[in-house]
């Protein structure tokens, strides 16, 4: 993996996603849960993920196309790219069994995807969290997989944010493992007070829901637990940002939030990671000095339509000095990613 240094494009994106084209049939003897996926035609070569009977998602061949993906790497200033599923895909609301079958094959297919790829791509896949034991069993499967450095999970699973200490051996095995992590918001809360069409789920309730994801892991000590977890977050911490400075004053000011919190919110917040999906120069620039410069890594949300086309560019362009332009670009990924491990 130590090629990315030496090329033209050297971005590493550590936030794509893929369907695959087809999904499989539910196959157990009995009536397929509600929201089984499907895959049905759509127009030229794209195709509607359908759940619960109604069309989730219309996605492009670029989400299974390897060598269009490829090509669009290219242009994007990208060397690499973490694939994970689409967060919908994640099954965390089926029962435990049954999302274990299918997140087994959409790990199949993100590792053919890889296989593929000619070192382009790494895995990042997928685990029924909302059981413990299945999910720890498909995490260590996950991780003899070739190309695979670790996990995507949601922000929160059926509404239990992710810094729950139930989660605790979970993540207690990611660090035993060496899995990198990556947060996407899912099934965010808050929808109640959005006015206006359904992309706003995306839009803004995404980024809340991030926000109080890591927050959670702020508060709830994970990180004083699990030092050596590798742990990301998309949308660049969603609304993290600007609940820091509140947690941290809060934290000086309230004894008993004193007393729970293990150490210092800003401090913990540091050794976290996080995407540089903000669509805003100065967001960007704000988020370095807030988290340090070994902590942001590209991210795209690549190949849909809410994507940053140009990552590499947004980055150089923000005025950073040579080694934190190259920390962003490709140096924190790899670290986070393990890649320097897998050469």
């Amino acid at each position: 993996m130590s090629h990315f240094q030496h090329c033209s494009a050297c971005g590493i994106d550590v936030h794509a996603h893929i369907v695959p084209e087809h999904l499989p049939h539910y196959l157990k003897n009995k009536v397929a849960p509600a929201s089984w996926p499907s895959m049905a035609p759509a127009h030229e070569c794209h195709r509607h993920v359908m759940i619960n009977g109604n069309v989730y998602r219309t996605v492009s061949d670029k989400c299974w196309d390897v060598p269009k993906r490829l090509d669009d790497m290219h242009a994007m200033g990208l060397a690499a790219q973490a694939i994970s599923p689409m967060p919908e895909l994640l099954s965390y609301w089926m029962d435990a069994p049954d999302a274990q079958v299918l997140l087994r094959y959409l790990n199949e297919q993100i590792a053919e995807m890889v296989a593929r790829s000619n070192q382009r791509l790494v895995g990042l896949g997928a685990v029924p969290l909302q059981d413990m034991s299945l999910a720890i069993r498909e995490l260590h499967h996950v991780m003899q997989m070739p190309g695979f450095t670790g996990v995507e999970i949601g922000s929160n699973i059926n509404g239990v944010v992710i810094g729950d200490p139930r989660f605790d051996p979970f993540f207690a095995a990611c660090e035993s493992l060496g899995a990198a992590v990556f947060v996407h918001a899912i099934k965010p809360t808050g929808m109640d007070r959005l006015v206006g069409p359904a992309p706003l789920q995306q839009v803004l309730a995404y980024p809340s829901d991030v926000g109080l994801a890591a927050a959670s892991c702020i508060t709830g000590n994970l990180m004083v637990r699990h030092p050596r977890l590798r742990l990301a977050f998309s949308h660049g911490g969603g609304t993290l940002p600007s609940l820091l400075p509140r947690l941290q004053q809060g934290w000086q000011v309230f004894p008993k939030l004193k007393e729970s919190v293990n150490a210092s919110p800003i401090e913990q917040a540091r050794q976290l990671h996080y995407d540089t999906l903000v669509f805003d120069t100065p967001t960007l620039t704000h988020l370095v000095q807030m988290f340090g410069s070994t902590q942001l890594m590209v991210g795209t949300d690549y190949p849909f339509n809410f994507h940053e086309r140009h990552p590499v560019q947004r980055i150089e362009a923000a005025g950073f000095d040579a080694d934190t332009a190259q920390a962003l670009i490709h140096h924190n990924a790899e670290r986070f990613l393990g890649l320097k491990d897998m050469a």
